[in-house]
């Protein structure tokens, strides 16, 4: 009698390890980083290999985990309850199940998969043999199981072979979304990292230096006031107009100019514009930034020279523009500091109307939507509806807008308080 007892207890224990192995294999083969696992595979590990390979038959992976943990659950049972049952009688059944439920709760399934959730990589690596080992064991049986559940799933009109989850992009996002972490160089890695996929959507139009904005050149002067207009300025390169402003012929880039002068000692009445002067390279204002980016790369050029659907001017774009996206500002000695955003009382920013809605969102982190507008003086007149009067506040968006400045019916400045900004002013008060 004794003995066994002794060898329920034995069989017990071993079934409940074995539970508890199945328990942590599922929890770490579906918690160990794709990224890491494949990154150790390329530099030659046959384990994180085998594991990658084990994880691209998700279903097969999952159904043999089970089927082994099911198993050796429900015969650990079996086997406490015969040995209860001979020990109390009729009221072991009750004793089994109580003790066992909570054994298998706790050493067979918490215990384990929190151990394999904070440990995954090493678990996983660790005991891939011995898991590829379970699934080719129980494959015959995994197959049968597999396909009465994809039969019954489909009298239901579900069918599995047709489910998506998700694309790329928006994984890829999820992911960004989850690199979390204190301090300035995570959230700029964070804000790197969405804009490189923000390139595929972001055209031209919302990155560009409006015409208005832009230094140009009337080519109608006399060469002399041209030339002392492009060595004033702070740029490498100035789009050209003659007769109208939309009407661009070319661009100076100051480095040929420089060079001219240097040969013609410093005549410029010598110097023949047109040798200095570029041919304008127009593309249209819908061009997306990567395909923009591919472009500048191809061509070898740096500068070009942005179109509506009509054919007119409407501003230029620059590599510089481009990188800025990814990198956020690329100040040089000729850029100005100011960038159109202050710091506020009370944690609000001053923010110039100018400033687009991509870059505070980039910035602070923001959720501000640009699908109408791509300014902050945009966003206003969108979501009020009305030109606003100075003073005049508003709430979009979970942030507070307070109009600060106007130009005739043009908004120049606008203060945005972020709500934990207004709450902790709220407590002071």
């Amino acid at each position: 009698m004794e003995i066994s007892v002794l060898l329920s207890l034995v069989g017990i224990f071993i079934l409940i390890l074995l539970s508890a192995f199945f328990s942590a294999s599922e929890t770490s083969l579906t918690a160990a980083s794709k990224a890491r696992m494949h990154a150790r595979a390329k530099e030659g590990s046959q384990r994180a290999a085998l594991v990658n390979k084990i994880r691209m038959k998700k279903e097969r992976m999952i159904s043999a985990i089970l089927l082994g943990n099911n198993f050796v659950n429900t015969l650990s049972a079996a086997l406490a309850t015969g040995l209860l049952i001979n020990i109390f009688g009729e009221v072991g059944i009750f004793y089994a199940t109580i003790i066992m439920t909570i054994i298998i709760l706790i050493f067979a399934e918490v215990l384990p998969k929190t151990y394999a959730v904070h440990h995954a990589e090493r678990f996983a690596i660790r005991y891939v043999y011995l898991i590829n080992f379970c699934i080719k064991l129980f494959y015959p049986v995994t197959q049968t199981v597999s396909w009465i559940v994809r039969m019954s799933l489909k009298i239901f009109g579900v069918d599995i072979a047709k489910a998506t989850s998700g694309s790329q992009d928006e994984l890829l996002r999820g992911v960004i979304d989850m690199h979390r972490g204190s301090g300035e160089e995570v959230t700029r890695q964070r804000q790197m990292l969405r804009s490189i996929l923000d390139l595929f959507e972001v055209t031209v139009e919302d990155i560009m230096i409006p015409r208005q904005n832009v230094f140009l050149i009337n080519g109608d002067l006399p060469p002399g006031e041209i030339v002392e207009e492009v060595l004033q300025s702070a740029y490498s390169r100035l789009p050209v107009w003659k007769d109208r402003q939309e009407n661009i012929i070319g661009v100076i880039q100051v480095r040929l100019l420089l060079k001219a002068l240097r040969e013609n000692d410093d005549d410029i009445s010598k110097v023949d514009l047109g040798a200095v002067m570029l041919d304008p390279w127009f593309i249209p204002e819908t061009t997306s930034l990567h395909d923009q980016l591919q472009a500048f790369r191809e061509r070898k050029e740096h500068f070009a020279t942005v179109v509506d659907e009509y054919g007119t001017f409407v501003g230029i774009v620059t590599l510089e523009d481009i990188l800025e996206e990814i990198v956020g500002e690329i100040d040089d000695e000729a850029d100005e500091s100011f960038t159109g955003v202050k710091k506020g009382k009370g944690g609000s920013y001053l923010v110039d109307g100018s400033v687009t809605v991509r870059e505070l969102n980039r910035e602070f982190e923001w959720q501000l939507p640009d699908e109408n507008y791509s300014t902050a003086a945009g966003l206003v007149l969108f979501e009020s509806e009305t030109i606003p009067e100075i003073g005049q506040k508003f709430q979009f968006h979970g942030l507070k807008f307070e109009i600060m400045k106007r130009d005739r019916h043009r908004i120049t400045r606008v203060r945005i308080t972020p709500p934990k900004a207004a709450k902790k002013s709220a407590v002071k008060k």
